[in-house]
Order: structure tokens, then C-alpha cells, then sequence
């Protein structure tokens, strides 16, 4: 009997990150690709591109898409190419600023593709510590022993589609203003007020036409990978959105060492600092701000917006004061006029010596 065929599954990874260790779309893509197919035992086959190919054929019968990039300009013009993709029974997956496209596409297709999305001007995107808890019985919760306590950009009050019972909760937490690190720039009255009610991080859909999508909020801090329980439910989601059977125990992986995560990590210029495994004891030791109202955070804003545009000001000011300020260069002396160039034709009866004794001897 022959051995199944791979099934393909193709990670769209972004090339601008926020910084080193921040949103480090291929070296995570990378990372979650190696343990596809060199760890899982599963019969796939991942790899990772970081542009739409100019033969976009080879998507065609994809078992998944994963999308990790800084909102959807990999999917650039081709929406309704990807929508065909989708209908045909590609799964869809978007990982961290990937489900974050705008309004009129996410209502139009990520809810269709995976349920729901992030939609600017009710989602929220604050730092916090997550207690994650996977979907009882449902796949992507194998292998996991309890909830995975991480520190990330969770984005929740995802905009989900009009017929929530469609959606699947696949993992869950409940941010508070104790496990609450800091907010962000997009902060709500909703995402507020949303403050100690059970969010949804994690989400999923199996589409009437076929085929299967989520999309998941985590992936800002690159070091989260190593997180064995976290890796494992993002794994897990990618193998049950490729419409394959997620193993018993879950989707095996090795542990990821400190070199395996400081590898593959984006280009600034400098030197990256090193990024070191996440241990669990950090978690209690962030500094924690104070949760503001959306009204104290939009005043915050305005003043620290209105305080880099003075610093912006008067340095503008000094560098001008400076400039007119400044004694006058002394001016270096003209140089000598070079002669002008003669076009005098010399005389008939100037002839070099030389010349005058070759036409006496000549005569």
C-alpha cells in the first residue's frame, strides 16, 4: 500500500517586523514549519513564502494557507483569488496582525473564511497574561494538559460573524484589570467594558462549502514559540484547518532551544539582542499601568500626541536659531584667471628652426 501524499501547506509570511523579537513573521513561520515536517510524523509538507507568487497555480489544491504578516498586504489585489481558494476547500488560517483586515473585507470575507475578525474601532489590542483554554473535545485541545498562562499582544472582542453559534470558541481567557499589563493604542468602549467577561483568542469555522479556518490572536512576542503548550495549540489548529486528523496527544514537536529562537530573526542594521526562553516566574514580575477609561486613554494620547509635536517644535526652532546664529563662512579668494585660450594663427614667417632648414634643404 503506498504511503498517503503529503498534504502542502504554505505559510504567507511578512518581511517588516515591529523591532527585534516583535512580530518575526518568518521566523516563526520558519519555526512552525520545521516541526511540521521534520517533528510531527504527519504526512505534510510546509513551506514558507514571503510574497504572493507571480504563479499563484501553485495554491491550487493547498490543504491550508497560514497567514502571519502585518494585516493582509500579502493577499494585496488578490481577495477574490483567495475567496476561490477558500470555496474550493483551502484552509484558511491568520495568526496575530493577519486577522486584522478592514471592515468591508472582514465582513465580506474573513467572516465567511474564518468567522469572525479584528475590526478598528471595537477590537481592542492590550498587553496582558492569558490563561488559555482550549475547546474541550474538540481537536485543537489535544495534548494540552491545562491552560497555557502566556504574556501577549491578545487582541479579543473579535467582530464575528452575525450567526455566532457557526463559530467555534477554540480558545478562551478572560482579561482583568489584575492580569492587565498595559493597553494599547486601539482601546474601547467595548474592549473595555468587555473587562472580566470570558474572550475569545482563538476562533474557528468549518464553512458549509467545505474547508476550514481560525484565526488567533497570540504571535507578538516571538519567544512565545517556545512555549510547548502554546506552540502545540497553534499546531494543532494548522493540522485541523488542513483538514487532516490531529494525533491523540496532539502535534508532536521538540522543544525549542535559545539558538533555534534567536535564528532566521529579522535584519535591523544592528545587532539584535539575544532572546531568551520564557520562564513562567517573569509573568508575576511585569510592571502593571493602571486600565484607563477609553476617555482617559483618548486624552492620554492627545497630550503625549501634542507633546512630541512641540518637542518635534522647538527642536526645529533651535536647529534654525542655530543655523542663522552662525558666523558667515569666510569666503576663500577667487582664483586667478587661467588665460584665454589663443586661436591666433601664427604668421607665415613664423617657422620653427628645425622646419626652415627642411625647406632650404628641400629647395
Amino acid at each position: 500500500m503506498e504511503p498517503p501524499q503529503p498534504r502542502r501547506i504554505i505559510f504567507f509570511a511578512g518581511t517588516v517586523g515591529h523591532g527585534s523579537g516583535l512580530h518575526e513573521f518568518r521566523a516563526g513561520s520558519l519555526l512552525l514549519a520545521k516541526a511540521l515536517n521534520e517533528q510531527s510524523g504527519l504526512p505534510v509538507r510546509a513551506e514558507v513564502l514571503t510574497a504572493w507568487p507571480e504563479n499563484d497555480a501553485i495554491l491550487d489544491g493547498t490543504a491550508a494557507l497560514v497567514f502571519y504578516q502585518n494585516g493582509t498586504g500579502l493577499i494585496g489585489r488578490n481577495w477574490q483569488r483567495l475567496d476561490a481558494l477558500a470555496k474550493a476547500g483551502t484552509g484558511l488560517m491568520f495568526l496575530h496582525y493577519a486577522v486584522h483586515p478592514d471592515k468591508a473585507n472582514g465582513e465580506k470575507y474573513f467572516q465567511p473564511w474564518t468567522g469572525g475578525a479584528f475590526e478598528s474601532g471595537f477590537s481592542v489590542n492590550p498587553f496582558w497574561v492569558a490563561d488559555m483554554q482550549a475547546l474541550p473535545e474538540h481537536p485543537v485541545s489535544r495534548g494540552i494538559k491545562g491552560p497555557i498562562r502566556a504574556y501577549d499582544e491578545f487582541y479579543y472582542n473579535m467582530r464575528f460573524r452575525p450567526d455566532r453559534s457557526k463559530v467555534l470558541d477554540l480558545a478562551t481567557a478572560t482579561p482583568t484589570r489584575e492580569n492587565m499589563v498595559r493597553v494599547n493604542n486601539l482601546w474601547t468602549k467595548e474592549g473595555f467594558e468587555a473587562l472580566g467577561t470570558r474572550q475569545t483568542l482563538m476562533w474557528g469555522t468549518e464553512r458549509e462549502g467545505g474547508g476550514r479556518g481560525v484565526g488567533f490572536t497570540g504571535g507578538h512576542f516571538h519567544r512565545n514559540w517556545a512555549i510547548n503548550d502554546y506552540r502545540r495549540l497553534v499546531l494543532n489548529a494548522i493540522v485541523w484547518v488542513a483538514g487532516m486528523d490531529v494525533p491523540p496527544d496532539g502535534v508532536h514537536s521538540l522543544p525549542i532551544s535559545e539558538d533555534e529562537l534567536n535564528s532566521n530573526l529579522f535584519d535591523y542594521g544592528r545587532p539584535n539582542p539575544r532572546i531568551t526562553l520564557p520562564k513562567e516566574e517573569e509573568l508575576t514580575q511585569l510592571k502593571r499601568m493602571p486600565v484607563p477609561t477609553p476617555e482617559e486613554h483618548q486624552a492620554q494620547t492627545e497630550a503625549a500626541r501634542a507633546a512630541k509635536e512641540a518637542r518635534e517644535a522647538k527642536a526645529k526652532a533651535e536647529q534654525k536659531a542655530a543655523k542663522e546664529s552662525a558666523p558667515p563662512a569666510a569666503s576663500a579668494p577667487a582664483p586667478a584667471p587661467l588665460p584665454a585660450a589663443s586661436t591666433h594663427t601664427p604668421p607665415a614667417a613664423f617657422v620653427p628652426t628645425a622646419r626652415l632648414w627642411c625647406l632650404k634643404t628641400l629647395r
